[in-house]
């Protein structure tokens, strides 16, 4: 494995790291104190090609690999967590979900217009009654002719309203034992008749980010509007959080920066008992933890990039990093908070956004104690990764980057 950063790595880090620090950190205090998301920020990220990053060229995307979206999310986070969240459901749950198990007809019409920016993506797995136990869901999906009846409700789900796309999850069989071999999955659009979707206000964090419900009553969705097979929704479901906790993983490996490069910051300026508080020991004992941290997740998230571009199945892997990385950068926030003492109790200095933001994380796509299970499980054998049916394709430049035209094959 080799962790030097390509040309093409930092020209898309500096790309990022040039936006938020002009366009997004200036103002994302005012926006987290409103409760909005800003309205400028999704075309924004569309107009630089972020949205599509990962994805080939031949369907509207950037071409860039794996580890380009785990260092843009690291980036996006180290400004705030609400720009991160978009590219966890839009690309890493979404798009990269079409990427690996949809039609060549659904990857024309709906993956293209997402990875352009043209079109905004969500996922609708969570209801209000299965987090963690995805089989308890309630959602159902009737097959009438060439179509299915859509019913249900979806809960927590990022860019609700403003998503046009929604990968939606729904029991076909509700009599199937084990219960997640009767979900399957489907690609909804905000135009479809039925289709209702609100926001949720009173988060404690990712407040300039957009959280919301979507509710389903009598919708008609298309057949060819499946994505996979009839029963395949959990397995697809799976390999979407294997994405979707990469982008986790990546962007609390950028908080727990923030935190880190913020108190080192601070600790030089501010001065006690007559010399900097940099210099006192218990500061350089919180400093180094956090140096630690950040390392330690990075190397993690690394490591899972490298698998993916290889087309390795990551799914261990990648809960590790996620796991470690959610729960430091919590941990991280923390100290820089008690660092930065009564200011840190204040809004004047960003690091109780960063911990008011860090807490979702420990909590979504696979809360801590669930990696903890799984980590175990794998520890002793009880757990083990079948093959699926369509992997998350390896990374190949001269596939990614190769205009529609020019793709052998074709």
């Amino acid at each position: 494995m080799d962790f030097s950063l390509t040309e093409e790595h930092i020209q898309a880090q500096k790309m990022v790291v040039d936006f938020t620090h002009k366009e997004v950190i200036p103002t994302i205090g005012e926006w987290d104190r409103k409760q909005e998301m800003n309205p400028a920020t999704l075309p924004r990220m569309a107009e630089l090609g972020i949205l599509g990053i990962c994805i080939p060229v031949r369907y509207g995307g950037q071409g860039f690999d794996y580890i380009t979206l785990g260092l843009v999310c690291e980036e996006l986070e180290r400004a705030d967590t609400t720009l991160r969240v978009v590219m966890s459901v839009h690309v890493g749950l979404n798009s990269m979900a079409l990427l690996q198990w949809g039609t060549e007809e659904q990857k024309q019409k709906f993956l293209v217009p997402q990875a352009r920016g043209e079109k905004y993506a969500a996922f609708c797995l969570t209801e209000s009654g299965a987090g963690s136990d995805v089989a308890n869901m309630q959602a159902t999906a009737r097959k009438s002719g060439d179509k299915y009846i859509l019913n249900g409700e979806k809960m927590w789900i990022s860019l609700a309203t403003k998503a046009h796309h929604f990968l939606v999850f729904a029991k076909t069989d509700t009599t199937v034992t084990p219960a997640h071999k009767g979900i399957s999955a489907f690609i909804v659009t905000r135009d479809m008749p039925g289709v209702t979707t609100g926001d949720i206000h009173g988060k404690l964090g990712v407040r300039a980010g957009s959280t919301g419900w979507v509710a389903m009553q009598d919708v008609e969705v298309p057949a060819e509007n499946m994505l996979g097979e009839e029963g395949e929704g959990f397995k697809i479901a799976m390999s979407c959080l294997d994405n979707g906790r990469f982008t986790v993983a990546t962007g609390a490996t950028g908080l727990i920066r923030a935190c880190l490069e913020d108190s080192v910051k601070y600790a030089h300026e501010r001065s006690t008992f007559g010399k900097p508080i940099a210099q006192h020991q218990l500061i350089k004992q919180k400093i180094a933890y956090m140096q630690q941290w950040y390392d330690t997740a990075y190397l993690l998230c690394m490591r899972a990039g490298w698998l993916k571009n290889q087309g390795i199945r990551n799914t261990r892997e990648t809960s590790m990093a996620k796991w470690y990385a959610t729960d430091h950068s919590v941990k991280a926030a923390l100290e820089a908070v008690q660092v930065h003492g009564a200011y840190g109790f204040s809004d004047e200095y960003p690091v109780e956004r960063y911990l008011r933001n860090s807490k979702g994380a420990v909590i979504y796509e696979g809360t801590s104690e669930i990696h903890q299970l799984m980590q175990a499980d794998y520890a002793f054998g009880f757990r083990q990764d079948k093959p699926l049916r369509r992997e998350l394709p390896a990374y190949d430049p001269d596939f990614w980057q190769a205009e529609p035209e020019t793709v052998a094959g074709d």
